[in-house]
């Protein structure tokens, strides 16, 4: 089973990620090429609303160290679902085909957005101190502004997020510094995180771009865009592709009951993407 979004009357509707992520896996498969299968985010196959790429990953782990010859018999996608059939036949081991060790190799590498949040948490859970911007952040994080939310789990359940609808200091860097803090500290539907906990904590960054005017629920998609809307001097967000919310009518159900507005009250709406970085857990 591959992507459920590939139709319109299928069951899940169309999202055009959908033969996106459909034909990546094709190819992929085709190719043997388990580097790249085993280095897809979580967050890319959420959106394509896809079964099998877990056990695919699986499969890629079992063969590693291999080489490996694919076969496809056929693929197709009739009721809005894609359906691939592939045959993989091993031959003798491969010392190039170490994808395994590739891939842990590569996860030592960090990701200064999610690595300037941890730090922040970790400077002021342990010190009660606002840590100073360190040198050597990309240009975008030092120069740049914008608007971002970072996003805290622990053993995969949401410990805390914080963030803001629009840029309020001077540069990204300090925008997920303050915003780190207060993901840990100031959530008030969860307590303040104790030093205990750091070792467990996830932490995801999400960048917002601009948002734009939205006239109808045509326009939204749970998975790509997140949504504000406003009413007077109330306004509320929620962020895109969270696990559980899954059309644009359980989004602006949230985000009205966060923002204290009434279903039945004249609102505004606006959606808007996210780059979002986290680590595939």
């Amino acid at each position: 089973d591959l992507s459920h979004v590939l139709k319109e009357d299928g069951p899940y509707g169309y999202r055009e990620e959908g033969p996106a992520f459909d034909e990546k896996i094709v190819d992929i498969l085709e190719r043997t090429a388990f580097d790249e299968l085993i280095n897809i985010f979580k967050t890319e196959a959420q959106i394509a609303a896809q079964c099998g790429l877990g056990s695919f990953q699986m499969m890629a782990g079992f063969l590693d160290g291999y080489k490996v010859e694919g076969k496809k018999y056929s693929y197709e996608g009739p009721f809005g679902v894609g359906y691939a059939v592939f045959s993989f036949h091993t031959r003798e081991k491969d010392p190039n085909r170490h994808f395994l060790t590739r891939k842990k190799q590569k996860e030592t590498e960090t990701n200064p957005y999610i690595e300037l949040a941890r730090s922040s948490i970790h400077s002021f859970v342990k010190e009660g101190e606002v840590m100073e911007i360190p040198s050597g952040l990309p240009k975008e994080l030092v120069e740049e502004k914008a608007a971002c939310f970072v996003t805290i789990y622990k053993k995969g359940k949401l410990r805390g997020c914080v963030g803001t609808i629009a840029p309020v200091r001077d540069g990204l860097a300090e925008e997920i510094i303050e915003n780190a803090i207060s993901a840990s500290t100031k959530d008030s539907r969860f307590p303040v995180i104790k030093e205990d906990e750091l070792k467990d904590l996830e932490i995801s960054v999400d960048i917002l771009g601009e948002p734009e005017p939205v006239k109808s629920f045509d326009e939204l998609d749970a998975k790509t865009y997140g949504v504000i809307v406003q009413s007077g001097f109330r306004r509320g967000l929620l962020l895109p592709n969270i696990e559980g919310v899954n059309t644009p009518e359980e989004q602006i159900a949230i985000v009205l009951q966060k923002a204290g507005i009434g279903v039945d009250e004249d609102y505004q709406l606006e959606r808007f993407k996210v780059t979002r970085h986290e680590y595939d857990e």
